[in-house]
């Protein structure tokens, strides 16, 4: 199996190997393509959520490409699917990354053309819609540079929601959404103690917040609700999966994520989150769902997503022993005693192999998840953390050779301890990062889980970050044989020193400032390290060529300590003032000299900024009497046969 595939805009597209599938029983296979179907059936709930008009657009782009002339001008044509294939990676017209709308390289007279050559029948015209009206719509919602710019706007002092383009909120302002959950969470605070509550649930997780005339109201997502059709179909799947299960426990997971997904209920989610979280058994184990609220401006909303992985076994040494010392780790952190967890509960963590990316992690995807968000629950239950080998490894498999370190780090002795620890730091930081970083820290009584608004996501990334690089380079590494030398962490601080300052500036655009919240989060520990590091962290000029030193790693490993001290006090006491600061100051600007060197140099090396991935098909093998004997596993699909498929047979004409 090849790694790399097809290249296009600023995306490479790869390939993730399910290594020993074969091995798992008919069982397991069967648990695992059930499951995988339901993750794929939640594509379009993601598109619609990432911009109201996704859907609309796509529709329309894939019938022109079944439609074009035969005449059809080549470059223009090539343009135009390139364009499409953006479309398809980022579940919609913005960047998946950047969030800024993506410019089409072809011209309106073209696209008039091609959509000429449709059958009406084939566009998504709305409801009462004549075509002249649908063209000029189209072309508006694809060409008009001002028509909603942002999908994920954070700028400050403009209203988030107003001027975001995420459909997670229609007709209300920044304030009325902020309202209207604070007057949630204070009527579930004066009723919790009388009526024996749990911790309060995710408010407007699972909902689009609504205006009708002079009311504000939520259209709730579930089954007989708003993308109840596809909810439906996710469910009936789970159900399937649910006669495989490996055991009760797993059965009893699908029960709640059903009767969930049926009612919207955020009690039930609450309710299937910790019965997620304390299931430990079994080698095979999913998320799917409303999940992460990166997507919303405001930190609420829960962008569907979906994943489905099984153990590797082998790989999973390593975090348990990270989570078995979880206690430890909090223990003997740098922060005060008074944001620390007394005890640490119900700490997991696994090594695993993707088998099926779906939503918000399709086609790219993270590499360790730590679940659930809730903070109450985390406090009383715990987390489970994963870690995803095969994505690493092809990521790792595809980096090597391209020449990237041997452009941007001129000293030889670094590029030789990054060639020997860079792969094994990376995992481990990964592995700190979700298990035990997010894993770790209490919020002070009282302090709204929202308190710190938009900086919230930033402060949190940079908070578990900050825990990895903290006990990176803490010999209790070598103690438990996590790392073979005292020295390895070295490696690790170099490169995430030079992502954060110098290299992820290639994935911003000349004239914009860094909107995404794992970016900033990079940049401000590095350009915060940098200021404070009395010249112990430089970027220096070498040929020409801006290179960063660093000349002594106590002082950066002293001000992690730092920083992590802070981060974790803002976190906990809700200090909204002070994230603002710390996140404005150090994780947002773009230094426009530096950022034009960054994209010539990469130029030169001819790297796609974005990886992606296509997912393998799963089938399922007939025998001669009729049963069901195999799910066969297929490496062949390129990435536009994937996502027409997915458009035709995961895909509904309303949702």
């Amino acid at each position: 199996m090849h790694i790399t595939d097809e290249r296009f805009a600023d995306i490479q597209m790869l390939r993730y190997e399910l290594k020993d599938f074969h091995q798992l029983s008919l069982q397991q296979k069967l648990y695992t393509y059930y499951l995988s179907e339901a993750t794929l059936w939640g594509r379009d709930i993601t598109f619609d959520q990432n911009c109201r008009f996704n859907l609309d657009v796509r529709r329309t782009l894939e019938a022109v490409s079944r439609h074009f002339a035969p005449n059809a001008d080549p470059k223009e044509r090539q343009a135009l699917l390139t364009y499409l294939k953006q479309v398809w990676f980022a579940n919609g017209i913005h960047h998946h990354y950047g969030c800024e709308k993506f410019t089409p390289h072809f011209s309106t007279a073209f696209f008039h053309q091609c959509l000429q050559q449709v059958p009406q029948h084939e566009l998504p015209l709305s409801r009462n819609e004549d075509y002249p009206t649908f063209a000029a719509r189209m072309e508006r919602i694809i060409f008009d540079a001002d028509f909603l710019p942002k999908r994920v706007n954070l700028a400050e002092g403009v209203d988030l929601v107003k001027t975001s383009a995420c459909n997670f909120y229609q007709g209300v302002t920044q304030d009325e959404a902020e309202a209207f959950y604070q007057s949630k969470r204070a009527v579930f605070a004066a009723t919790a103690a009388d009526n024996d509550k749990d911790g309060q649930p995710s408010w407007g997780l699972n909902s689009t917040l609504v205006r009708h005339g002079n009311d504000i109201k939520e259209e709730v997502w579930h089954s007989n609700g708003k993308y109840g059709d596809i909810i439906r179909h996710i469910t009936d799947n789970l159900r399937k999966a649910r006669l495989y299960a490996e055991n009760e426990r797993q059965q009893h997971l699908i029960d709640l994520l059903a009767a969930y997904y049926e009612s919207g209920d955020l009690a039930l989610f609450d309710e299937y989150s910790i019965a997620w979280t304390q299931n430990k058994e079994g080698t095979i184990d999913f998320i799917n769902g409303f999940i992460e609220v990166y997507g919303d401006p405001l930190g609420i909303k829960g962008t569907w997503e979906g994943i489905v992985h099984y153990v590797d076994s082998d790989a999973t040494r390593r975090t348990k022993v990270i989570s078995d010392n979880a206690q430890w780790f909090e223990d003997h952190s740098p922060v005060s005693p008074r944001f620390k967890k007394p005890q640490v509960t119900g700490v997991s963590a696994n090594v695993v192999r993707a088998a099926m990316l779906g939503g918000e992690e399709y086609p790219a995807t993270a590499i360790g998840i730590n679940l659930p968000n809730a903070d109450w629950i985390r406090a009383e239950y715990g987390s489970k953390s994963i870690s995803i080998s095969n994505i690493v490894e092809a990521y790792n498999r595809a980096a090597h050779g391209n020449g990237f370190y041997e452009e941007f780090v001129p000293d030889e002795g670094v590029r030789r301890w990054i060639e020997q620890y860079g792969d094994m730091c990376d995992m481990l930081h990964t592995d700190l990062h979700e298990c035990v970083g997010h894993g770790s820290g209490r919020l002070l009584p009282d302090v709204d889980v929202n308190a710190l608004k938009a900086y919230g996501s930033c402060i949190e990334e940079a908070r578990a970050d900050l825990f990895g690089l903290y006990y990176m380079a803490d010999k209790k590494m070598l103690e438990l044989n996590l790392l073979p030398h005292a020295e390895a962490y070295k490696s690790h601080y170099y490169t995430y020193m030079l992502n954060g300052l110098m290299t992820q500036l290639v994935r911003i655009k000349p004239g914009h400032v860094i909107e995404e919240a794992h970016m900033r989060n990079r940049a401000l520990i590095a350009r915060w390290i940098m200021a404070y590091s009395d010249g112990q962290v430089a970027l220096e000029k070498a040929d020409g060529k801006t290179a960063l030193r660093i000349a002594d790693y106590s002082v950066v490993r002293r001000l992690v300590d730092e920083l992590l001290a802070e981060v974790q006090r803002i976190k906990s006491e809700g200090d909204y003032d002070a994230a603002r600061q710390l996140v404005e100051t150090y994780g947002i600007r773009v230094e426009p000299q530096l950022h034009r060197e960054m994209i010539a140099r990469y130029e030169t090396l001819n790297i796609a900024p974005y990886k992606g991935f296509i997912n393998p098909r799963l089938t399922l093998h007939t025998a001669a009497d009729g049963t069901i004997d195999d799910v066969l596993v297929d490496y062949t699909e390129d990435y536009s046969a994937q996502m027409l498929r997915y458009s035709e047979d995961y895909s509904l004409p309303h949702i």
